[in-house]
């Protein structure tokens, strides 16, 4: 559960030094501090809540979100965000938690982005596939051939080729021109050259 100081106050309005028994609680890591005035008891849970808080406005992408739909195979276990009109990328560490977060181009910031509820039924903003897919694109390093981006694809990020083909292609030709990006014009290549046209077994 997140808390912020007057839900915590509430929560220990039996005790007689309040600010007291907050610090000491989180002294003892049974709640730990996100930032001031805000508090989580459960960091695992509240990640992805805390993902979007931590550094905003903020959603949910790259490998993390990639991972979650099974998009790519590996396990990742940081929190990867986007952000837009920042200079330089951010980490920051709670505790056991990491939380990375790239800036992508202003104009593609708020379009595929979705929304997910954690066991508490809060909401977080996290990319769609495809979104997920472009951010990550952008954020690597330039391709500027087919066969460098198939390179990119399916073996640095190990994507799986039937996931790949359930994809709004519609969505990725419209905004993939919005990032300037010559690994994002690649792929659009790839999707209108092989994907669209091409039956795979």
């Amino acid at each position: 559960m997140i808390y912020n100081t007057q839900s915590l106050k509430q929560l220990y309005k039996d005790y007689k030094n309040i600010n007291q028994k907050i610090s000491l609680e989180a002294k003892k890591g049974n709640i730990i501090r996100v930032k001031r005035g805000l508090y989580s008891d459960n960091l695992h849970l509240d990640a992805p809540i805390i993902s979007n808080i931590c550094y905003a406005p903020s959603y949910i992408s790259f490998e993390y979100a990639l991972s979650y739909y099974g998009i790519i195979p590996e396990y990742v276990s940081t929190y990867t965000a986007a952000v837009f009109n920042k200079k330089n990328n951010k980490r920051y560490l709670l505790s056991d938690v990491c939380f990375d977060y790239k800036s992508i181009p202003n104009e593609v910031f708020y379009e595929g982005v979705t929304f997910l509820q954690n066991e508490d039924n809060i909401r977080y903003k996290i990319a769609t596939k495809e979104k997920a897919l472009c951010d990550q694109l952008y954020s690597m390093y330039s391709v500027r051939s087919i066969k460098e981006l198939k390179v990119l694809l399916f073996e640095d990020l190990r994507i799986d080729m039937n996931e790949l083909l359930k994809f709004d292609f519609d969505f990725i030709l419209e905004i993939s021109k919005k990032y300037h990006s010559n690994t994002l014009q690649m792929f659009v290549k790839f999707i209108v050259g092989e994907l669209l046209n091409e039956n795979f077994d």
